[in-house]
């Protein structure tokens, strides 16, 4: 393996463990707020879901975005990654009929470098 390829193989391990560690404690923080954490890292043939919550019947769907502070992780979802979360949602609703009987939103948990976690509820919607 190239120089190259070694730097960007550890930078690619590196985000990716970190990426990891940022939805634990974004999941963790659901679940002192009362949500049950229905799945972690759901794949679908639209992409990936970073978690599944539900609370009191509601489902989010929960986009994780981990940045050394909070505001550059609420600029990190980009319009593509939106769709790409609102195409597997679908996916994931078909196959489990039973979630979202009192309905269904799309989250973004924003952790920082200390782990802090904040929560956009509600963060986006598909418009027609």
């Amino acid at each position: 393996m190239t120089d190259g390829r070694q730097r960007r193989a550890v930078r690619g391990s590196r985000a990716y463990a970190s990426g990891v560690d940022a939805e634990a404690l974004a999941c963790a923080a659901l679940e002192r707020e009362g949500w049950a954490v229905l799945g972690r890292r759901l794949r679908t043939a639209a992409g990936e879901v970073d978690a599944v919550a539900e609370r009191d019947g509601l489902v989010a769907f929960l986009e994780v975005k981990h940045r050394p502070t909070l505001s550059d992780a609420a600029y990190a979802l980009s319009a593509r990654q939106r769709e790409r979360l609102l195409a597997a949602a679908e996916i994931l609703l078909a196959e489990n009929p039973g979630w979202g009987r009192a309905g269904v939103r799309f989250d973004v948990l924003l952790v920082d470098a200390a782990g802090a976690v904040r929560r956009i509820a509600d963060a986006f919607r598909r418009y027609a």
